[in-house]
């Protein structure tokens, strides 16, 4: 019996780490259009996806969006993720 029990555990483990996966996965492709979002949180989402997509479009983007982001924190880790970028792109 504890065996079962093991075994129904770690299939919904599996099942809501796919799920997540996925449900993540779906936010960050939305994610690129909120950068310029009135909510703070969509546009700490959205630089995370543009960070991960090193090009040089994303730079400009970056670029912009560092120009336009009233805080601060925001703000620095466009810049961080600009400066990487640009470092990464030569």
């Amino acid at each position: 019996m504890r065996r079962g029990y093991a075994s129904w555990v770690l299939f919904g483990l599996a099942v809501g780490t796919l799920a997540g996966i996925a449900l993540w996965s779906r936010e960050m492709r939305v994610a690129r259009r909120d950068l310029f979002s009135r909510r703070a949180i969509k546009r700490l989402a959205a630089l995370g996806y543009v960070g991960a997509q090193p090009s040089v479009e994303h730079a400009r983007l970056l670029r912009d969006y560092v120009a336009w982001e009233p805080r601060p924190a925001l703000r620095r880790r466009a810049d961080a993720l600009l400066r990487r970028m640009e470092s990464h792109l030569g």
